[in-house]
């Protein structure tokens, strides 16, 4: 697989990554098995798809339990990612960005993970009652103890965005902040056809700094895949069952980008599917971009690595950039 690099550093990964978020957390309970995950990880980094990107809240912990399943036989094929400052109680999400806990709460990942260092740790969410550069300075502090490799941020999603202003103001204020304390490796945001915003303002900081960004989110949580049938519901621990774009009204109205993904990858090849249209579509968007698409079944696994090797001609880009706007708020 083509290999793209991650900030200053120059820390190489596979152009196509995995998210291992949808192995343990968000999506239906009832479909989440840890052997069939475990083989897809496995197949994952046969394909070259070496990032893996998880967080000690996915669970929380058990995913990265199940990374470190990975890790104890790979590790040498594996780049791993994992976030920090999330606490997960019973019906709420909290932030912590003590200094203290940040540096213990790396030392449980390291021990979850089974392995001695990881690669790129990133700040989940800012505590708003610790300053940023308090946490930014725990984080650079495990660095320099040879426990992390790089440190990368998570974008203040579009709830928080919009309140400020533009979509990621927060984000780059946050991010301007804390290169004052240690260079930025990764931006991690939601980037895909039906949720583009980051290319506006966000995906240019990055760009010009030479920091690397993660795309979460690229197949629209499985929306742009062409798999989901308007109205099939979804189970209530599933996150899309309360998610404004997944009513049956908003998916049927979203059906023409679907269309339109198809009617590009048909070009390509019968075997070409409106998913990796989707991805490479993103991985167009700049070198230094890094798509980490959601899976826990080998199948789709496969076929998302596969992406890395589809070449979109300017008309295919022409042409999704042509798609009609997502209908539906995305909050």
């Amino acid at each position: 697989m083509e290999r793209r690099t991650i900030g200053a550093g120059a820390l190489e990964v596979g152009a196509v990554g995995l998210g291992c978020m949808p192995m343990s957390w968000a999506y239906s309970g009832s479909r989440q098995r840890g052997d069939e995950s475990l083989r897809a990880v496995h197949r994952a980094l046969d394909a070259g798809s070496s990032l893996l990107d998880t967080a000690d809240m996915y669970g929380p912990f058990t995913n990265e339990l199940l990374v470190g399943r990975a890790l104890k036989e790979r590790r040498e094929d594996a780049f791993v990612s994992t976030k920090v400052g999330l606490l997960v109680g019973e019906q709420h999400i909290v932030a912590n960005g003590r200094p203290g806990y940040v540096k213990r709460a790396c030392d449980a990942s390291l021990r979850r993970l089974q392995t001695d260092v990881i690669d790129l740790y990133q700040l989940h969410r800012a505590d708003p009652e610790v300053p940023v550069e308090e946490t930014w300075g725990a984080m650079a502090e495990l660095v320099r103890a040879g426990k992390v490799r790089a440190l990368g941020l998570c974008a203040v999603g579009a709830r928080g965005g919009r309140r400020s202003g533009g979509l990621y103001d927060g984000t780059i204020r946050q991010l301007r902040r804390v290169q004052q304390v240690f260079p930025v490796s990764a931006v991690e945001a939601e980037l895909s056809v039906w949720s583009p915003e980051a290319l506006d303002t966000l995906l240019p900081w990055c760009e010009a700094r030479g920091v690397g960004f993660l795309a979460a989110m690229p197949l629209g949580n499985g929306f742009l895949t062409g798999t989901l049938t308007p109205g099939q519901g979804f189970e209530p621990d599933d996150m899309r069952a309360r998610h404004p774009r997944f009513t049956a009204e908003m998916m049927a109205a979203n059906q023409p980008i679907v269309v339109g993904l198809r009617r590009v990858a048909a070009r390509h090849g019968e075997a070409v599917t409106a998913a990796q249209v989707a991805l490479a579509w993103v991985l167009a968007q700049g070198r230094h971009v890094i798509t980490v698409p959601g899976a826990k079944r080998e199948r789709w696994v496969t076929e998302n690595a596969a992406a890395a090797t589809l070449r979109l001609t300017s008309q295919d880009l022409t042409e999704v950039a042509a798609l009609p706007g997502a209908q539906g708020s995305w909050e």
